[in-house]
């Protein structure tokens, strides 16, 4: 009889090995089942799966045009984002992808205008695909003061001698009024032959992405490209774009494993000697940020144990210290120290003690869930309450964040936000009676309003609340903000 084997809980780590094997779609599914019953909940491991993910998904396909492998990304996107919708971290890395293709795909097709010889390059068989237009490096061909604005008044010549001095404002005055007037002369150096002369705002209006109709071409043109050359550089475009955007999926992996040692670099530009801070939950970036400090400063951690949801964790953090969840359960280096054993003194007080020793408190640490792009975040539950108490002893509140947990959604109803647990850890299940007559609610997040947070400190510095749509906007497009909208 053979010996029964004994299967592995589904992780981070079974699904990663997974991926070596299984197939596209067959993986894709793992990682949905995996989301919905919250055997990957943490941001970090939901933000690695997803990126390893959408690189073998990439990988596997045919790219014959940009525009289908965005439509197969966004497709997978949808897919995960149903299956765990309040997990903002896996929308946030299947934007960026998307952000990392459209940017490949740009530069691609940027090259014909920016590499270009001369200002009228003949369109190649790729620039077929939509891209956002080029500024012309040349004055505007339909606008009537196209002749006198074709040079700089210090390019046209002057009377006199070469010797003489500058003439008075008068003089350029009216130098400059002539040769606003004079057409220019119809040669291949001269800029005026751009426009017409007889050029209006009619025209602009009747051609706005070209030239007017009464345009003189230029005298200079680049030469065009065979159809041999035009095919073996589409081919050549095709490969690029693929190992491009590979390799950018790879940069956002290595951020992703780099993201608490860049946030903790400015851990001494916050935590000072002889401060008592106060902290929440078992968070890596936090207990990081705090060991860092704590190299050269000495200063007292109270942390709350987040208590019902997270305290068994609060307390082996406490304890024990950590590991770092990469998924990889080989790696033993990756553990992390307790702040006990660097010689911090940690107090653990109930969540109920918050507000009593608030007034001694010098800093709040808190560490998100999701950050959301007006500058309020969804943290473990107890949140709200420490940040509402140190707006009321007016104690500064300071969030560690990666970017990667910043999401571009707006907190229109933060009621769908919030994830609820298991009601049995706030009243067992045996006190039956009880439960009958009461309706009992688990929230596992909370939402803390903008207004409650003082800074931000995320892997790219430290910014206000009210500075995080910069960031959103420099790392997320418009048209992928939304997922499930038909692409264009």
């Amino acid at each position: 009889m053979p010996a029964a084997t004994v299967g592995q809980t589904p992780s981070l780590t079974t699904f990663l090995k997974s991926l070596k094997t299984s197939s596209v779609e067959s993986s894709i599914e793992l990682l949905a089942s995996l989301l919905k019953r919250r055997q990957i909940k943490n941001s970090r491991q939901c933000a690695l799966a997803t990126a390893q993910l959408l690189r073998r998904v990439v990988g596997a396909e045919r790219i014959k045009d940009p525009q289908k492998l965005i439509d197969r990304i966004r497709d997978v996107g949808r897919r995960l984002v149903a299956a765990q919708p309040r997990e903002m971290a896996v929308g946030n890395i299947v934007r960026r992808v998307l952000g990392v293709v459209r940017e490949v795909v740009e530069e691609q097709l940027g090259d014909d205008g920016s590499g270009s010889s001369g200002p009228s390059t003949p369109t190649s068989p790729t620039s077929r695909a939509p891209k956002r237009p080029m500024i012309s490096h040349t004055f505007s061909s339909f606008t009537p003061l196209s002749h006198g604005a074709a040079m700089p008044y210090d390019m046209h010549p002057r009377p006199g001698t070469p010797g003489s001095s500058s003439p008075s404002g008068v003089d350029r005055l009216a130098d400059a009024t002539a040769a606003a007037r004079r057409p220019g002369l119809a040669t291949s150096a001269s800029y005026a032959s751009i426009a017409p002369t007889n050029a209006s705002l009619l025209s602009f209006l009747e051609h706005p992405l070209g030239r007017s109709p009464g345009a003189t071409p230029p005298a200079t043109s680049s030469p065009r490209m065979t159809p041999v050359q035009s095919s073996m550089e589409l081919n050549k475009e095709k490969i690029d774009i693929k190992a491009e955007v590979i390799d950018g999926i790879k940069d956002l992996l290595d951020e992703l494993e780099v993201v608490d040692s860049q946030i903790a670099e400015s851990a001494l530009d916050h935590i000072h000697s002889n401060e008592t801070i106060l902290t929440h939950t078992s968070s890596q970036t936090v207990q990081k940020f705090l060991a860092t400090a704590a190299r050269k400063r000495k200063f007292t951690v109270i942390h709350a144990e987040a208590y019902p949801n997270d305290h068994e964790a609060t307390h082996a953090t406490i304890l024990n210290g950590g590991k770092k969840s990469t998924g990889d359960d080989d790696e033993v280096d990756d553990r992390w120290k307790p702040l006990t054993a660097l010689g911090i003194t940690v107090i653990m007080i109930p969540d109920t003690a918050v507000f009593a020793l608030m007034s001694r408190i010098n800093k709040v640490i808190l560490a998100p869930h999701t950050v959301l792009a007006n500058g309020s975040l969804l943290a473990a539950a107890g949140a709200s309450t420490i940040a509402l108490a140190a707006q009321a002893h007016r104690v500064p509140v300071v969030v560690l964040s990666g970017v990667y947990k910043l999401s571009p959604v707006y907190p229109f109803d933060t009621q769908e936000l919030i994830e609820y647990g298991d009601p049995g850890k706030v009243v067992p299940f045996e006190e039956g009676e009880f439960m009958d007559k009461v309706d009992v609610v688990n929230p596992v997040y909370d939402w803390v309003d903008a207004e409650l947070v003082s800074l931000y400190v995320t892997n790219l510095g430290g910014c206000a609340p009210s500075f995080l749509y910069r960031i959103v906007a420099d790392h997320y497009r418009m048209e992928d903000v939304d997922l499930g909208a038909k692409s264009g």
